[in-house]
């Protein structure tokens, strides 16, 4: 995948724009917010304000590769919530802005003061959990229900009632990274880890679980993480290449990546013992000469995408290049409108309430589809979504209570392809 280039993340900082979508609709996105109360619930008619979705991704900054993917998964949803009959007779609206990453964080608060002054009742983001950090308190603290589709730091579990996310914690991700490498042969890990709390977060259940089966974290120890500004990485791979790892977890994001890989291939390390995440795993193919990532692997938290789900978001958008957190994005988006839908009002308040029972925290009859799970909840039944993500219900910490993480494999066109999934729960 081409990384963003310097002059488009320049014009994003000048200023963030909110672009205003409305799926599918002829009304336009700008209109009230979703604070109305439903008279008589269900999703016939009624004076139920529309429900406003915000979106807080990445269309720029370290994580951008994540963008495209994400608001599909958010442009599908509502397409077919809209095809549905819309959220208690109205359609459903979307807000699309820039989250950028947690070195530019001005972005991202200006986004979050958009969107609260559009009166969104829900906001899909953001994929960095530093960036979630910056905004949370204001986005909780105006009492609007955030969903996080891609947030993996283990402190997040819990912060607040009105925070969600459908991706699991970094204990989830980082027990398969670890367990990948181990099940490998691998005895004494190096890992390269960026001074950020996504690396720091991953590293700490890398390490835990690694010496807790008898291995060593060779490098990458407390201490040992590099500056997220480094240019350089000279040093310190040939630092941590003297500790004689047999296997290296580089735990970053796409701006230190395409930097550390070749420095790794020029020192002479076997590059079929690599391994990153899901801050940078993505195609390379118009990067690195062919055949320099060969057998290098990664992990991603999700379930890999069916052909069928893979369809229907290109559809949306035609160049999507891979489908990282896009399946996470539709559920989270799908989950929003089926707990306004249970709850019989769009308010953030009415939303939060109803997440858990939508999820299937309390059983209920399975569904898949936003049209199948509304024909169930207006029959009175309790439903159980089936995420496309194959999350699982939420839990007390509004984390997911179980969740798959893919394990992929790098081919000689540095091109990454599902290998296999592994099935974790959350405690």
């Amino acid at each position: 995948m081409k990384r963003s280039t310097y002059a488009v993340r320049a014009a994003a900082l000048t200023g963030a724009v909110a672009l205003v979508l409305t799926a599918c609709t002829a009304g336009g996105g700008e209109e009230g917010g979703g604070g109305g109360e439903e008279e008589g619930g269900g999703s016939g008619e009624s004076t139920s304000s529309p429900l406003i979705v915000g979106t807080l991704l990445p269309q720029t900054g370290s994580l951008a590769q994540l963008g495209p993917p994400e608001i599909a998964g958010v442009d599908l949803a509502a397409q077919e919530i809209n095809e549905a009959g819309g959220v208690l007779g109205s359609e459903i609206e979307i807000v699309h802005t820039d989250s950028s990453d947690a070195e530019h964080a001005e972005v991202a608060t200006q986004s979050v003061t958009d969107l609260i002054s559009q009166d969104v009742a829900v906001i899909i983001g953001a994929a960095s959990s530093s960036v979630t950090r910056n905004v949370i308190d204001d986005i909780t603290g105006a009492e609007i229900v955030q969903i996080s589709p891609a947030n993996t730091a283990t402190d997040l579990s819990g912060y607040d009632p009105f925070y969600f996310r459908t991706a699991p914690p970094d204990t989830v991700q980082g027990s398969a990274l670890a367990n990948l490498m181990l099940g490998d042969g691998a005895t004494n890990v190096g890992v390269l880890v960026f001074n950020d709390d996504y690396g720091i977060s991953l590293r700490n259940v890398v390490q835990t679980v690694v010496e807790e089966a008898g291995g060593t974290i060779t490098y990458g120890n407390e201490g040992e993480e590099f500056d997220p500004q480094e240019q350089n990485f000279n040093s310190i791979v040939s630092t941590a290449l003297a500790t004689s790892p047999d296997a290296l977890a580089v735990i970053a994001f796409t701006d230190q990546t395409p930097l550390i890989l070749p420095e790794l291939a020029t020192q002479g390390f076997d590059m079929s013992k690599v391994y990153l995440v899901d801050g940078n795993l993505q195609n390379f193919a118009d990067t690195f000469d062919p055949g320099l990532l060969t057998g290098a692997q990664g992990t991603l938290p999700g379930a890999f995408p069916t052909e069928e789900f893979q369809a229907r978001l290109l559809e949306v958008n035609p160049d999507l290049q891979d489908f990282s957190y896009a399946a996470e994005s539709y559920d989270a988006t799908i989950l929003a409108a089926l707990a306004a839908v249970k709850g019989g009002a769009t308010d953030g308040a009415t939303i939060q309430e109803n997440m858990a029972a939508v999820s299937g925290a309390d059983g209920g009859e399975k569904c898949s589809t936003f049209a199948d799970c509304v024909e169930l909840i207006e029959a009175g039944d309790d439903i159980d979504y089936e995420a496309q993500s194959g999350v699982g219900p939420f839990n007390g910490d509004n984390d997911p209570s179980s969740a798959y993480i893919g394990v992929y494999q790098f081919g000689e066109d540095n091109t990454y392809t599902f290998s296999k999934s592994e099935f974790g729960e959350i405690g």
